[in-house]
């Protein structure tokens, strides 16, 4: 039931200016739905286009990252509904080019979840890709559509996971730990490809997703939007300036699955709608049986205190409300989206600026929308210092290849009887909450450390940001 009032719909607002302020942000829409589809409340801040002063609106196209990775798995669900796929197959029967070489078998379930024990790896751009292999747009148009570019793309990211070994490069056995990776979810797009028939995977999710629900201004395509069709320009903060750092050419991999993904306010109002209405779309078409999105939204594995990755999604506890969303973050991207089914609502924001707090965005408007103060009133939380033994076996550094900077390090260190935590040579606030798990206080939402041990106590990686990173 729609509980907006006055007071808590200025509150929001508030929020939402103060999170723009402090992160920097050029532009973010805001839209929350019902289970009808019908919007309760909708709105825009800042811009399109800063230098221009363009503002947004429904239709402007943002970025949506790894949101894309939803729709990877409703595209595998629906094909498994149709049996041709299986989520306990081996990858390899779709990709024989991953050869699980020094791995036990991952199968199709492994990489929905990311449980399939890889770290991340560093990330395989399309353009830079496509030049060394003498593909060009001039010549082969979209490179979304070429088949021999997809089958190098292939080639490459399955040789990524098929050279990490235990101690270097596996965190463990399948199912053992969750990992964000996004070469898995690339090489799920590809295989929604071959199973499918259709010319690539963006193809497939025009035809059998984007417009079955009429979401016409939306794609994972890499061509470039123009700014005249209403495209809101990238933008990242950098020495306090903002500043463009990119088009949508180059944001995805070779493998559009992992965050090729478009869309617009209007246009994702619709996904969620679908999924409220238990898979089917505003005009009561089905794209995939309740059962299919119940096990979509089955938490699979924990990734920090009550959050849990499933397929594609995420669940988390929002007070007494259980939230299923997924989101997603590039250059020039911050995105969510998120519904309850108790509350019979969603939420999608949009932003096009980098590292912006949309989930705390999301969740204040999940709360707003359910008639109580959207400010979250965070536990403050006392610091549970760890034992001597679990300081001194965490204390290092911690790196990963993937992302827009190879090599990010994450460092734990001690420093006059005191704990704390670097992240790219800045000090976070850090608490330490209880043995194995310490908390980054953020502006507007919290971070959490989670510490992974062998058998010896020794630890060798930690998560942070859903990610395992290991230590140097």
């Amino acid at each position: 039931m729609n509980r907006i009032n006055n007071t808590n719909k200025y509150l929001f607002e508030e929020l939402v200016k103060q999170i723009r302020l402090q992160s920097g942000a050029a532009g973010i829409a805001v839209a929350v739905i019902d289970d009808e589809g019908n919007t309760a409340y909708e709105n825009f801040f800042g811009y399109r286009d800063v230098e221009q002063q363009i503002p947004i609106d429904a239709d402007t196209i943002f970025g949506m990252a790894s949101v894309t990775k939803s729709f990877v798995a409703l595209s595998v669900m629906q094909l498994c509904e149709q049996g041709l796929m299986d989520l306990d197959d081996p990858v390899s029967k779709y990709i024989p080019e991953f050869t699980n070489k020094n791995q036990k078998t991952v199968r199709v379930r492994h990489f929905l979840n990311h449980s399939a024990g890889f770290y991340p790896t560093g990330r395989i751009q399309i353009k830079e890709t496509a030049a060394e292999y003498g593909f060009s747009e001039e010549k082969e148009g979209d490179l979304a559509f070429v088949t021999e570019l997809a089958d190098i793309g292939v080639k490459l990211v399955a040789e990524q996971l098929d050279e990490q070994v235990l101690g270097v490069g596996l965190s463990g056995a399948p199912g053992t730990y969750m990992s964000y990776c996004n070469d898995g979810f690339g090489l799920l797009g590809e295989m929604v490809r071959r199973v499918s028939g259709e010319k690539s995977f963006s193809d497939y999710v025009r035809k059998h997703i984007l417009d079955p629900l009429g979401m016409d201004r939306s794609g994972c395509e890499y061509l470039r939007p123009r700014l005249e069709e209403n495209s809101s320009v990238l933008y990242k903060v950098s020495n306090g300036e903002l500043i463009g750092c990119r088009d949508f050419y180059n944001s995805g991999f070779v493998l559009s699955g992992a965050g090729a993904m478009r869309s617009t306010l209007a246009d994702m109002k619709k996904v969620v709608a679908m999924y409220l209405n238990r898979g089917k779309s505003p005009s009561g078409e089905r794209l995939l049986s309740w059962e299919g999105v119940q096990t979509m939204c089955k938490p699979s594995i924990e990734y920090r205190p009550e959050s849990w990755y499933c397929m594609g999604l995420a669940t988390k506890k929002l007070d007494d409300l259980t939230i299923v969303e997924h989101g997603g973050s590039q250059l020039g991207v911050s995105s969510n989206m998120s519904w309850s089914y108790e509350a019979g609502a969603g939420v999608i924001v949009l932003c096009n600026t980098s590292d912006v707090p949309v989930s705390a965005i999301a969740d204040a408007a999940m709360r707003m929308y359910h008639g109580r103060n959207p400010v979250d009133m965070r536990e403050m939380y006392q610091d549970n210092p760890w034992t001597a033994k679990t300081v001194k076996a965490a204390i290092g550094s911690y790196s990963t290849d993937e992302g827009q900077v190879q090599n990010s390090v994450v460092e734990i260190f001690e420093e006059d009887g005191t704990v704390g935590l670097r992240a790219d040579g800045k000090v976070q606030p850090f608490i330490m909450v209880n043995e194995n798990v310490g908390l980054v206080r953020g502006f507007a939402k919290d971070g959490y450390v989670k510490l992974f041990k062998d058998g010896d106590g020794n630890v060798f990686a930690i998560g942070y940001g859903g990610r395992m990173l290991r230590k140097r």
